[in-house]
């Protein structure tokens, strides 16, 4: 076992054999960590499989890798540990050909049924896609019988800019039994794009992963890059990169803010929600150069255009608030957001679900408080709600917005320049782990880096890949024409999930 102590984390790196996966999973689990990330490795002569495991405060981590049998690659399943890990383990037979042993539900997970079943694109010998199936096979929703029980088929193509996603309500009148949702059909292939880049290279596409979340993305892949590279920032390159993260979460949280309202009829305060994300749009614009805050980060360094202002900060501090004022006071809005899609704090731990659907239901994470990557201050920065319902997450948004300005107020006075990083990134190989709270949850990525600068392997997960089970468990029991409402309140990313 190997351990590598960074300025704020700890990280340990032990090779495991398949007997004693499970045994080191749960020492870890009931250790307090939780399973962030899974990722296949194709070395050539054989497969690996590397899963992080993060905890704190204090920041740890802790890397388990486990080398497989290429021509039997068998994979002794955690699902029974960890719900998050089965779902890992089926991403992982999808893309690299591994069977998970004991998995008590091993259907297909990324894999569309247009892809040939034995087709396998991450690994080596994969080749060019081959010709897609011209029948394939269903997919196996789960039927729901009984008196005045039927179905509700809903997308994946739907009205307006939202991406494509099936949603198969079995419903009894109104009220919703159970929803089953079918995403993965927006795959890019994104990981796959990263290989053979050189690390500088690799920016463009973590600023796509997931285009709401450029900021967050970017972040953690230069944070995983320079880890692997054993580069230290100054601190002032890291003051300035949590400005922009900050300010992605404020207009992302304000856009929400507008869009709750709004699918519950009440225009005027998404109105005013548009019109003062319009105004962060064009701040976000001179601050980086980009409306959506891209090309600010980069492996080794930081640079803006400009600060935001104490009085821009206070301004939308002011106007923010007399939105959420707007919308608590009216009765009409409070109806429908109480009580509306109730995950509990039990399930939100046992799905293993992030971000403000997290923090609405009392599951306190926030890697700004258990890995963080600068001096965050002596301010709060979690923000908690109980109930976990739809006027949870409203409200944990709100919180955060107030508390997010008051923080951006707070680093852009201890900013003393605009430009801060290294000189130059040294060639070297390595691997790292970045691990960021963006404004959906926390973002995990993870690069393994050739000695001559080009990127071997990175794995990205959004947070919506550990959360999209949770809304079927929050809409048992809401009635049908509260979906848009719930799926609103949770707001996953779908390119997010499918890379």
């Amino acid at each position: 076992m190997s351990g590598e102590v960074g300025t704020a984390s700890v990280r340990t790196t032990e090779d495991v054999a398949a007997a004693d996966l499970r045994a080191r999973a749960e020492a870890l689990l009931g250790a307090g960590f939780r399973l962030a990330l899974v990722a296949g490795h194709d070395d050539g002569d054989a497969l690996r499989v590397v899963y992080v495991f993060c905890a704190g405060p204090p920041d740890r981590r802790a890397e388990l890798h486990l080398r497989l049998d290429k021509a039997r690659p068998t994979v002794p399943s955690l699902a029974a540990l960890s719900f998050p890990a089965g779902r890992f383990e089926r991403e992982l037979s999808d893309l690299f050909g591994t069977e998970p042993v004991g998995h008590p539900y091993p259907r297909p997970l990324v894999r569309h049924p247009h892809w040939p079943r034995h087709w396998h694109p991450l690994r080596r010998d994969a080749g060019p896609p081959p010709a897609m199936l011209v029948e394939p096979e269903l997919f196996p929703f789960v039927t729901v019988e009984g008196p005045g029980a039927y179905e509700i088929p809903v997308g994946p193509v739907h009205a307006g800019l939202i991406e494509p996603g099936h949603f198969r309500f079995s419903v009894v009148g109104e009220t919703i039994l159970e929803m089953k949702a079918r995403l993965w059909f927006v795959h890019r292939g994104i990981e796959k794009l990263f290989e053979g880049r050189p690390v500088a290279g690799g920016v463009v596409l973590a600023e796509r992963t997931s285009g709401d979340t450029a900021a967050g993305h970017t972040l953690a892949y230069c944070l995983a890059v320079e880890d692997a590279l054993g580069v230290e920032l100054p601190e002032e390159a890291q003051v300035l990169r949590a400005v922009v993260v900050e300010l992605e979460r404020v207009t992302n949280h304000v856009a929400d803010l507008g869009a709750l309202c709004n699918d519950v009829g009440f225009g005027v305060a998404q109105a005013r929600a548009l019109t003062l994300r319009e105004r962060l749009l064009r701040l976000a614009g001179e601050v980086t150069g980009h409306r959506l805050l891209r090309g600010a980060i980069r492996p080794g360094g930081t640079a803006l255009r400009r600060l935001p202002t104490g009085a821009e900060l206070s301004e939308t501090a002011a106007r923010v608030e007399e939105l959420v004022e707007l919308a608590t006071s009216n009765t009409v809005v409070m109806d429908r957001f109480k009580g509306t899609a109730v995950l509990s704090a039990d399930d939100a731990r046992a799905i293993g679900a992030l971000g403000v659907v997290a923090r609405g239901s009392g599951v306190n994470l926030d890697a700004r408080v258990a890995h963080p990557f600068t001096d965050f201050g002596p301010g709060p920065l979690s923000v908690t709600e109980e109930a976990g319902d739809v006027l949870a997450r409203f409200m944990v948004r709100a919180r955060e917005v107030a508390a997010s300005l008051r923080l951006v107020a707070e680093l852009a006075g201890r900013a003393r320049s605009l430009e801060a990083g290294v000189a130059e990134l040294p060639h070297r190989a390595g691997s790292g782990l970045g691990v960021v709270e963006a404004w959906r949850g926390t973002v995990v990525h993870r690069v393994e880096v050739a000695a001559n600068g080009r990127l071997t392997r990175c794995k990205v997960v959004d947070p919506s890949f550990l959360t999209w089970p949770a809304l079927s468990v929050a809409l048992a029991g809401t009635i049908v024409p509260d979906f848009p409402l719930a799926n609103k309140s949770f707001n996953l990313s779908y390119a997010g999930n499918d890379l």
